[in-house]
């Protein structure tokens, strides 16, 4: 049978939501006959001895039926296991100072392999070859096969019951049709357009990638059978859900279903979907690079500003791409050089100041098409690919420097807040598989992040550059005069048209999202450089602007080295893990542990540039200027081969939070600089291991959570400002009172946390209330008279001037369709992207300080220290003028005024459910806490 029953439908959503019935009682759906369970398995082998633990909040559980749906809206209840992990991830934020080793349990969840007996919630066969066990505390699905198909065919029908309706929306979202089958409203619309831009394929070219890994054979051969078993499993539970009305209630809220007929249906999931949900992973969190317009005009600002030459300097500085004092995961030292920034670089193409203009995408727009702003919210932030987005960290500590000789490790993704999330968990246990742990939803035929029989890995994304920018000469094939409409253009000496790559959106509105009707045609041109994203000139000659990525067209290809991470028989070590993540063509920084090493390999498939070629600004699309062996038919080249690519194995410790990967691996966009949020934790880890202090589970994810309760800007660069203040009597009594404050919060520990669990009132308020209005104004104050108003705007179009908690005070923004300044409220992840470096650099040079990598010129005061004194008294009396309700302004979660309110994390709901807020983290949302005992 089923291992859960759902609420048997009652009545039309529309008519419960619209005439607003009381809905008195759930009728509960017969259970149906399923298969004969097969024999209970013996538990895999586990080698960690009850020392793997992780956490994914809010809840396992993602599907809620109708009924469900409305019960939450009308009383608050929600099915079981939809947020019984949001607690105790919420409660470390107050508990982490006195964390035990057995505390840890009250924080996390057992990792173990298997379920002990008397924690069985409910056993289910769907077929003969499969069980899948539910654990009593979290409902997780434990899926052990007896044979591989089983196994697989096990995890599809789990993934279903858990995560389909959040399946359904990412294979839209993928496809550029969010807006057809969520709704039309502005959020959904604006999001569907980034990925089209991004991602744009026909359902042939999905194909074709599915055709390329069948014709590989080997591993890729098992594979694609594994995916195939997947998707039976989703499709056998979609059938059984529609034919007994327990399916997700949100085909009923958006008209896909009628509520009272049962009329409708649930599209089968194929292999292409599968494609197109990897090509969502992979735009959000695997790619790099890709910023070389906005860096060009950085530049091109830059020099109009000082001269060419002290321009460039000026450029060059705030670039950061190499910078000496940024923080490094790998820090013995070692050098991996790639994108290295030439001294006389080669087919540079600077577009004419002015003359860039975004390309055109939505066309043919009726109805509510043509208004920028709904009511309703849309299922997912619009901005959720076009925002700076930081994700995931990883504490590891080598067995030498830990309390009983076994590594330590510490780390997880840093996804977003969803509900359901966009993860879920699972165990996975049969024939050439064994693994615990997180994997998208809807790609959960293998866990992509997790442990195995002795080992855990995990991933932060590395960013780096696998994107660069072409200037392509347009042309007209009729000897027309070429302008910037032309919609052809030069390929090695032939004028030939773009691929125009059509999707058509039309939506009406629903019970979910009231949005009127309204319909358009997403439209991108493509060529042989890669999408067209911009048009200008180039000395005066029409140009296209063109964004090629090394893994368009082979999002599909990765799916071996997250098979080889689920195969005990593939991994058993530090090189053979290393191995399985060089099959993974995303750009990921990945992580191992077990019992004796730990190491570290970062992955992406990283082009082969032509000599003298700067990856951080635009190319001339010449052949000379091309990738290596660049083959546009299939969108390959040379790749730099895996002893190029950072790695390590048993370093004392790693750190990563986004940063920097080694010396001479060049940053693919600004902000990798003196101060980085890393620095949190590479502080933090350094201070466990001073004078050979030892670590343990216990201390590392103290140190972890008590940097993701941390000020970055008061950590380690409210001291510099600070010391400039105290270089003369503060006078005036209101920043002299402010700037005690400061120095009262930093002293206390610069961290953002509550006075008591549960006061929703932060400790230090005032102070951090001060550096919020602080920051944008003294970031406008300091740079904004050196660099002028050309150069300031440019610089926030390619690094946005803060990422606080709240995702407010940005300061001025850059204009336009996308901005770096874009900011999401309520997620969590902050102080990845800001001019702390900037600031700090230069401040410290004013100071007289040695600085490595310095400014190209002094900015506060013009170097002089008084002037620069009295720009921060000046900025710093303004802010500690603001009120709360000017910091703080408010939105559809939170009062004016509401500073806890404002930082707090909300799971974004991607359906009918909602969970309450939890108290400010800045920490992966997925997390594992490991130290495996022994080995096989």
């Amino acid at each position: 049978m089923r291992p859960r029953t759902r609420p048997h439908r009652l009545r039309s959503a529309a008519v419960a939501l619209a005439s607003a019935l009381f809905v008195t009682a759930a009728l509960t759906a017969p259970a149906t006959a399923g298969a004969t369970p097969s024999p209970t398995a013996a538990a895999a082998p586990d080698y960690c001895g009850g020392r793997c633990t992780d956490i994914l909040p809010p809840g396992e559980n993602g599907n809620a039926t109708l009924a469900e749906i409305l019960l939450n809206r009308m009383f608050g209840s929600r099915p079981a296991h939809t947020d019984d992990q949001l607690g105790p991830y919420a409660a470390l934020a107050s508990g982490y100072p006195g964390l035990t080793e057995a505390g840890l349990r009250s924080f996390f969840n057992d990792a173990s392999f298997g379920v002990p007996a008397d924690q069985v919630a409910s056993t289910a066969s769907p077929r003969p070859d499969v069980t899948i066990v539910r654990d009593k505390a979290t409902g997780v699905p434990h899926i052990t096969g007896t044979t591989r198909y089983g196994t697989e065919f096990g995890a599809g029908y789990a993934a279903a019951q858990d995560r389909l309706w959040v399946m359904d929306l990412f294979r839209h979202v993928g496809r550029g049709e969010l807006s057809g089958f969520a709704g039309g409203a502005a959020a959904n619309r604006q999001l569907e357009q980034s990925f089209w831009q991004a991602a744009p394929y026909t359902e042939a070219e999905l194909q074709q990638q599915i055709d390329a890994l069948a014709a590989r054979g080997g591993r890729a051969t098992q594979a694609l059978a594994d995916a195939n078993a997947y998707l039976d499993g989703i499709n056998r539970y979609v059938t059984e859900a529609y034919n007994g009305r327990t399916f997700p209630g949100e085909y009923d809220l958006t008209g896909h279903i009628d509520p009272i007929t049962n009329a409708g249906s649930i599209a089968p999931f194929k292999l292409t979907d599968l494609v197109a949900l990897a090509s969502v992973v992979g735009a959000l969190f695997g790619s790099g690079g890709g910023g070389e317009l906005a860096s060009a005009q950085v530049r091109s600002a830059a020099e109009a500003r000082y001269g060419k030459d002290a321009g460039d300097a000026v450029w060059r500085s705030l670039r950061e791409a190499d910078d000496p004092e940024a923080v490094r995961t790998l820090h013995d030292g070692q050098s991996f050089p790639y994108a290295t920034v030439p001294d006389d670089p080669r087919g540079q193409a600077l577009p004419d100041p002015g003359s860039v203009v975004p390309e055109r995408m939505i066309y043919d727009a009726t109805g509510s098409a043509n208004t920028a702003t709904t009511k309703a919210n849309g299922v997912l932030p619009g901005n959720l690919l076009t925002a700076k987005h930081g994700m995931s960290n990883a504490l590891l500590v080598s067995g030498a420097h830990t309390d009983d000789g076994h590594p330590v490790a510490v780390f997880g993704p840093q996804t977003g807040y969803f509900a359901p999330q966009l993860l879920m968990l699972e165990e996975l246990q049969g024939p050439g598989i064994s693994a615990r742990g997180a994997a998208f939803a809807g790609l959960s035929f293998y866990v992509q992040l997790g442990r195995g029989q002795d080992y855990a890995w995990s991933a932060t994304s590395a960013g780096q550059d696998i994107t660069d920018t072409y200037a392509v000469p347009l042309c007209t094939t009729d000897g027309s005069p070429v302008t910037t409409a032309a919609n052809s253009y030069l390929w090695h000496g032939s004028c030939v048209p773009f691929d125009r790559l059509e999707r058509k959106d039309a939506w009406s509105p629903t019970t979910a999202d009231s949005t009127p009707a309204g319909s358009y045609t997403l439209v991108m041109y493509r060529s042989d450089y890669g999408l067209v994203t911009a048009r200008g000139t180039v000395g005066g000659a029409p140009v296209a602007f063109t964004s090629l990525r090394s893994t368009y067209r082979h999002e599909a290809d990765s799916i071996i080295g997250f098979q080889e991470l689920n195969d005990p028989g593939a991994v058993h070590d530090a090189p053979s893990f290393q191995q399985a993540a060089q099959d993974i063509n995303y750009t990921f920084n990945w992580f191992y542990a077990d019992s004796r090493d730990i190491a570290y390999y970062n992955s992406g498939s990283n082009p082969v540039r032509a000599p003298g070629v700067d990856p951080g600004l635009p190319v001339l699309a010449q052949p000379v200027y091309e990738w290596a062996d660049f083959d546009p038919a299939t969108n390959t080249a040379r790749y730099t081969p895996p002893a190029e690519h950072p790695q390590s194995v048993n370093q004392d410790y790693y750190v990563s939070w986004n940063n920097k990967q080694a010396d001479g691996y060049t940053a693919a966009g600004f902000g990798n600089g003196s101060v980085h949020r890393a620095n949190l934790l590479d502080d933090r880890v350094r201070a466990l291991l001073q004078g050979g202090g030892k670590a343990s589970r216990v201390s590392l994810t103290q140190a972890m959570e008590s940097a993701a309760l941390a000020d970055l800007r008061a950590e380690d660069v409210l001291p510099d400002l600070i010391r400039v203040l105290r270089s003369a009597p503060v006078t005036d009594p209101a920043a002299a009172t402010a700037l005690q404050q400061l120095e009262a919060w930093l002293a206390d520990g610069a961290q953002r946390k509550e006075t008591s669990p549960g006061s929703h009132g932060y400790a230090d308020a005032t102070a951090i209330r001060v550096l919020d209005a602080w920051w944008p104004l003294l970031a406008d104050g300091v740079m904004r008279p050196g660099l002028g108003d050309q150069l300031f705007t440019a610089l926030t179009g390619a690094l946005q001037i803060n990422e606080s908690p709240s995702g407010g005070q940005t300061g001025a923004s850059a204009g336009g369709p996308v901005s770096a300044n874009e900011s999401i409220p309520h997620k969590g992840s902050a102080f990845q992207y800001g001019w702390w470096s900037y600031l700090d650099k230069d401040l410290r040079s004013v100071l007289g300080d040695p600085v490595a990598g310095p400014l190209a010129r002094p900015f506060c005061g013009g170097g002089d220290l008084t002037a620069c004194r009295n720009v921060l008294l000046t900025t710093l009396s303004q802010a500690a003028a603001r009120t709360p309700a000017q910091v703080y302004p408010g939105d559809a979660d939170c009062a004016v005024g509401d500073q806890w309110c404002a930082d707090t994390v909300i799971q974004r709901p991607l359906g009918g459910v909602t969970d309450g807020r939890t108290t400010w983290q800045n920490r992966p949302t997925y997390q594992q806490v490991v130290q495996f005992s022994a080995h096989r």
